[in-house]
C-alpha cells in the first residue's frame, strides 16, 4: 500500500490535498479502507457546514463496524462528494481518487498533519 506523496495526513487516518485558492479536498486512506472493511453508508458534513479539526463531522458504516470521520482542518464545507453517498463502495475502491469525501476551505490548519512518509511509519507501528 502506498501513500501519495503530494498528501498530508492525520493520525485519524484522513488524507488532505494540497491546498488551492484556500480549499483542500479531504478522503480517508487506504489503510482506514482496509481497516474498515466493505464500506455500506457514508455520512458527510454538509455544504456551509463548519468542521473543526480533530472533531467529529460524519460517519462511515461498514459491514464491520461504524467509524466516525474526522476533520484534518478547521473551515467551512465547500462540496460533499454525492458519488460517494450514492456508492459508497467508492472508499474502498478508489480512497485517493473518486473515493474522496469532502472540499473545506480552510480557516485553520493544525501543525500535527503527517508527511507520506510519517504515515506510512505511523500506521506500520
Amino acid at each position: 500500500m502506498s501513500n501519495p506523496q503530494q498528501l498530508r495526513y492525520s493520525k485519524e487516518h484522513e488524507w488532505l490535498s494540497d491546498v488551492v485558492d484556500g480549499v483542500a479536498t479531504v478522503g480517508i486512506t487506504e489503510h482506514a479502507a482496509n481497516a474498515l472493511g466493505d464500506v455500506v453508508f457514508v455520512q458527510l458534513p454538509e455544504v456551509g457546514d463548519t468542521v473543526t479539526a480533530g472533531e467529529s463531522c460524519g460517519e462511515l458504516e461498514s459491514t464491520k463496524s461504524v467509524s466516525d470521520l474526522y476533520a484534518p482542518v478547521t473551515g467551512e464545507i465547500v462540496e460533499a462528494n454525492q458519488d460517494v453517498v450514492d456508492d459508497p463502495s467508492l472508499v474502498n475502491s478508489a480512497p485517493f481518487e473518486g473515493g474522496w469525501l469532502f472540499k473545506v476551505r480552510i480557516t485553520d490548519e493544525p501543525g500535527d498533519l503527517l508527511s507520506a512518509d510519517e504515515y506510512t511509519a505511523f500506521t506500520a507501528g
